[in-house]
C-alpha cells in the first residue's frame, strides 16, 4: 500500500487501526474545544480563530474550518467517536447541536457560525 501512495506522488502516513481516523481524532476534539471555550464565554468565535490563525499559523481557525467542513458532519462524527471511546473530548458541544437544529449547517447551508453570501 505504501508504494502505490508512494506512487501515486503522496507521502504515506501509517496508523494503527483505530475508529475515527487519525486527523478527526486530532482535529475534531480540538473544534469542540474551541466551541465549548465560546460558550463558557472565554473568548468570541472571533477572537479563537484569529488566535489560532495568528498563534499557530493555521489556515482557518475552528469555527471557519468547522462551518467549512459542514456542523452536522462534525456533529456526528463527535458522537460516533464519544459513542465508541466514552471520552469526554468528543462530546459534542450544545451550542453544536443547537446550530443543527436551526438548520445551520455551515458554508453548505448559508450559515452556521458565521453567515455565508448565497451563489
Amino acid at each position: 500500500m505504501k508504494r502505490v501512495t508512494e506512487s501515486l506522488g503522496k507521502q504515506p502516513i501509517v496508523v494503527t487501526d483505530s475508529p475515527g481516523f487519525l486527523v478527526n481524532k486530532l482535529l475534531l476534539p480540538q473544534i469542540n474545544n474551541a466551541i465549548k471555550m465560546h460558550e463558557a464565554g472565554i473568548a468570541s468565535k472571533e477572537d479563537i480563530d484569529s488566535a489560532m490563525r495568528l498563534g499557530l499559523n493555521h489556515s482557518m481557525g475552528p469555527f471557519e474550518l468547522a462551518d467549512f467542513i459542514g456542523l452536522d458532519v462534525c456533529y456526528y462524527i463527535l458522537e460516533e467517536m464519544y459513542e465508541v471511546s466514552d471520552d469526554l473530548n468528543y462530546r459534542p458541544a450544545s451550542l453544536l447541536k443547537e446550530l443543527i437544529s436551526r438548520n445551520r449547517l455551515g458554508m453548505k447551508s448559508g450559515s452556521g457560525f458565521y453567515d455565508y453570501p448565497r451563489v
